[in-house]
């Protein structure tokens, strides 16, 4: 094969796969606004049954608060923990397949301390309560709460919640 040829033939496929990325689309399933709704309103019901005020957000893959309630009495700084927590969940667990800011708290306290990030990373917090929104096996989002005494009571409340929408994430 000639270097001409060669050439033509690389800048053939570099033109061909240039041109697939110009008209390529990233397609991303996320909650509806309605059940995303939903689900903020349920996990504060489940909370509130127990006696605790708290806040629930959810938000989809690119942290993007998709649906927050702050239910009544909940203390002010369950703001920004919920949604914390939310966005760790739906960043944290994609690159491992976990589950919750749980599990990834979990592996970090296994891991040695020199592969454990040192640098604090904006709005990213390991307490207990933020749980991926699972789909199709894929993560498409995830739900926070915070406000109950306990971050495991948080994440009770929130997956109670997600198993009530789950037949309805299609």
């Amino acid at each position: 094969m000639s270097r001409i040829s060669a050439g033509l033939q690389v800048l053939a496929f570099a033109a061909a796969a240039a041109g697939a990325q110009a008209q390529g689309l990233v397609t991303m399933q996320k909650l509806s606004a309605s059940l995303a709704n939903e689900l903020v309103g349920e996990s504060v019901a489940q909370c509130a049954q127990k006696g605790y005020n708290v806040v629930a957000v959810v938000v989809d893959l690119d942290g993007v608060r998709q649906a927050l309630l702050r239910g009544n009495g909940a203390p002010i700084h369950s703001m920004d923990n919920a949604y914390y927590k939310a966005y760790s969940a739906a960043s944290l667990t994609l690159g491992r397949k976990e589950d919750s800011t749980k599990a990834v708290r979990e592996r970090m306290a296994k891991a040695a301390p020199t592969t454990v990030p040192q640098t604090p990373l904006p709005n990213v917090t390991y307490g207990q309560g933020g749980v991926a929104i699972m789909a199709g096996g894929a993560t498409i989002g995830a739900i926070g709460v915070s406000g109950a005494p306990g971050g495991a009571l948080d994440e009770d409340c929130a997956r109670t919640a997600l198993a009530k929408i789950k037949d309805r994430m299609k």
